[in-house]
């Protein structure tokens, strides 16, 4: 049973945990503006707001309907379009009108959903972050030329930076964005009994549930479910090392003050990994744990040599990444154990480059993705470490070319034979992402790019010539 504000009213649900609130939202509370597409998270026409008590108040987020289960907003409020309808078409909707951004319509809820998310959550009126918070958003009438044009005619009407977070929702309400109900629904939630009940000691784990409920809805609606409590302030450091807690999303990762100190570059290379309302949701733990050959975050953080610390009943134990992989699909996870948390050295982000290559540029799965890192004293690499997915049945750090960089002078001829040992140490194979030889050009090319962004004044395109 679950329990949950839905835009005004309180509701309650006895549907199995692993009913995903898509269904729920249309079939059974017949709200159907958000609309059922392509159930993948890949569209953005179910987009909702999720909102959840937090210490200093509600904090909202947009994420797909279709990708999020009930279990996962008990004592939550789930706000669809028609929870931000008014009399008037509110500033979002409007602006979207006036600048010619809709046309049949279809995707206009999950649209004004995504704006809507943007505005609860942007310390700025930034008109770059506010099209990110969007791009999770298919239109197949109008373009996006109109969607840009509303966008930046809201960033240039509603200036956040004089908005902080702390009373964004009165903000939003005062500027009619919102509607007055969101100033009562934290007393509201805070009232509301919650079911606590013990789940069940075979259920199955669910952090985020993105990859999962696109792999196997039907066979989630069947199984008990044990949902990970989200992380807080899941990334910290301790003497050299950085931690992150394996629930924290890839959107806290990329918004973390701490790990961008380290990693200055993280929001733009996750802009490359997933839309806004996967990445509030997809976790970092889920990402490793799934297994997949092409898994941004493991390629990430193998190239720092990151440790895992896993967490049974009996204790806990810790594991290399590079170990954890065992086949493809196949990690060193044994029955009762999951992932706690990730432990790297950050003298291991001091040069630090991630790279990725798809079909689309921007949110798209990986034909090939690679990372590098390199520890180096006045232009003598002391110790390298290289990363790439595509390349085999799993996500791999390249050993032997690691070595040979170490001990080399940073310069065109060492990053040509490191080349070399790469295409020794890969098997890739031909699929829809790309023939084997695809890969292998794509690995080459996305080396070269390691070495031309950290190494810009050592390193130039032209001395990059192929034996």
């Amino acid at each position: 049973m679950s329990r949950f504000l839905l835009n005004q009213r309180p509701v309650e649900e006895q549907l199995p945990a692993g009913t995903v609130m898509l269904d729920v939202i249309r079939r059974r509370r017949g709200l159907t503006g958000t609309k059922d597409v392509c159930r993948e998270g890949d569209c953005g026409a179910c987009q909702m707001l999720l909102g959840k008590r937090q210490a200093g108040g509600l904090r909202y987020q947009a994420v797909n309907a279709c990708l999020l289960p009930l279990g996962a907003v008990a004592g939550g409020h789930v706000v669809t379009v028609e929870g931000l309808n008014g009399e008037r078409l509110n500033p979002i909707q409007q602006a979207l009108v006036d600048n010619g951004a809709i046309q049949c319509g279809f995707c206009t809820p999950g649209l004004v959903m995504a704006l809507t998310g943007f505005f609860l959550n942007s310390p700025a009126s930034d008109e770059h972050a506010a099209v990110d918070a969007a791009a999770g958003n298919l239109c197949r009438c109008t373009g996006y030329a109109g969607i840009r044009r509303a966008i930046n005619q809201l960033c240039r009407r509603f200036d956040l930076s004089g908005s902080p977070l702390a009373r964004r929702i009165e903000e939003l309400v005062h500027w009619q964005i919102l509607p007055p109900y969101f100033l009562t629904a934290d007393e509201t939630l805070a009232a509301l009994p919650l079911n606590q009940a013990a789940p069940s000691p075979d259920a199955v784990l669910v952090a985020g549930g993105t990859d999962l409920f696109v792999q196997k809805p039907d066979w989630l609606l069947a199984q008990p479910l044990n949902f990970l409590p989200a992380s807080g302030d899941g990334i910290r450091r301790e003497g050299r090392d950085g931690i992150v807690d394996a629930t924290t999303t890839i959107e806290q990762l990329g918004t973390s003050p701490l790990f961008r100190q380290w990693f200055p570059s993280v929001a733009q290379d996750f802009e490359l990994i997933c839309s806004a309302p996967v990445r509030a949701r997809a976790t970092v733990g889920g990402n490793l744990v799934n297994a997949s050959p092409i898994a941004d975050l493991t390629v990430f953080f193998l190239a720092l040599d990151a440790r895992l610390v896993i967490a049974s009943e009996t204790g806990l134990r810790t594991v290399a990444l590079k170990d954890f992989f065992q086949g493809y699909k196949k990690t060193d996870l044994q029955a009762g154990e999951r992932v706690r948390e990730i432990l790297f050295d950050t003298a291991a982000a001091q040069h630090f480059s991630y790279e990725k290559v798809s079909k689309r540029t921007h949110l798209d799965i990986a034909g090939v993705n690679s990372a590098l890192s390199i520890d180096q004293i006045d232009g003598r690499i002391v110790k390298a470490r290289l990363a790439a997915g595509g390349i085999g049945p799993v996500p791999s750090c390249l050993a032997a070319t690691g070595a040979c960089l170490q001990g080399k002078t940073i310069e065109p001829a060492t990053v040509l034979e490191a080349v070399e040992i790469a295409q020794g140490e890969i098997t890739p194979i031909s699929d829809i992402r790309g023939s084997a030889e695809y890969k292998r050009l794509l690995l080459r090319q996305l080396i070269f790019a390691h070495f031309l962004k950290l190494f810009p004044d050592t390193i130039r395109w032209e001395q990059l010539h192929v034996r």
